[in-house]
């Protein structure tokens, strides 16, 4: 095969128009999870990730140390869950839905994350959400205040 200066022209454009489409083919999203060894919620939790194609990895973790990751990250101790996750620089405090990671990582907020504080029945690990409890996601800013990020209705 002989590259004229046309085909050469040709090819390169070519490789040009499919450069915006590179991207779509990412690995999947890593998280990081502390949690309690003994925690059936965190673990139900994580399932959901991996179900929704985040890749996990944990860390076995409770009582004063876990606590005291959550605040040394930022995380306000009226805000905090029963664990913590970390992807691309966030927090991810409680039964936070994929959906709001997703979110977060796409809007990408000077922000320290998102949390759901307590454990709301129906939350994503915390039993079926066709009988979930209203509860809200928030967002944590760097100055420690929170907003809401999603609300979800009791269904």
């Amino acid at each position: 095969m002989i590259l004229t200066r046309r085909s050469m022209i040709a090819l390169t454009a070519g490789f040009v128009a499919m450069a915006p489409f590179g991207g779509l083919a990412q690995a999947p999203l890593s998280i990081h999870v502390l949690k309690d060894p003994n925690c059936g919620c965190c673990t139900a939790w994580i399932e959901i990730l991996r179900n929704d194609g985040f890749t996990v990895t944990t860390e076995r973790s409770f009582g004063t140390l876990m606590m005291r990751h959550k605040l040394d990250h930022g995380i306000p101790q009226n805000m905090t869950s029963c664990h913590t996750g970390e992807i691309e620089g966030y927090m991810i405090e409680g039964h936070v839905p994929t959906a709001d990671i997703r979110r977060l990582l796409a809007e990408r907020p000077d922000a320290i994350g998102l949390t759901v504080p307590g454990m709301p029945y129906g939350s994503p690990g915390m039993g079926p959400e066709d009988r979930r409890d209203a509860y809200d996601v928030f967002l944590i800013r760097r100055d420690g205040s929170t907003e809401v990020f999603t609300h979800y209705e009791a269904a």
